[in-house]
């Protein structure tokens, strides 16, 4: 398993606990994002930056994700794809997206779209949580634990 992040809107807290996970737990974490992104010093750790443009990263995501990598990302079509492709999907605040929940993400996020075009202010999340971060690192390392296991 490799874990590939959507890095451009990926939180600092959460870019720190992923790289302190890939190098204890030694594994490959990519971080794909439109612009560089600095990390520690380890082979354990990539980043690859893509061209300027819409989507540019998620297509790259898409292109290299393959079965039961784990995808770390808040893009829900971009969680639809790498889903379909067998991967799995982590969002940022140690939310799993699955195929039992993601065509209900979709739908909403089509729902607050069409609000915010209608002039709606729909706001946006709340400021990334210690809990969140908590949630997030649970997460991870539950889902880590299981790959480790024969």
């Amino acid at each position: 398993m490799n874990i590939l992040v959507d890095a451009d809107a990926c939180p600092g807290a959460i870019r720190d606990i992923l790289c302190r996970a890939a190098v204890k737990r030694e594994i490959k974490v990519v971080f794909i994002a439109n612009q560089a992104i600095n990390l520690p010093p380890s082979p354990w750790l990539q980043s690859y930056q893509v061209a300027q443009g819409f989507d540019k990263a998620d297509d790259e995501i898409v292109a290299r994700v393959a079965t039961n990598d784990l995808v770390i990302t808040a893009d829900i079509p971009l969680a639809a794809d790498v889903l379909e492709k067998g991967g799995r999907v982590l969002t940022p605040r140690g939310e799993r997206y699955s195929t039992a929940n993601i065509k209900q993400r979709l739908q909403m996020r089509d729902f607050m779209e069409t609000m915010r075009a209608s002039g709606q202010n729909t706001g946006g999340p709340p400021p990334m949580s210690q809990t969140d971060r908590k949630t997030f690192a649970d997460q991870l390392d539950k889902l880590l634990t299981q790959r480790s296991r024969p």
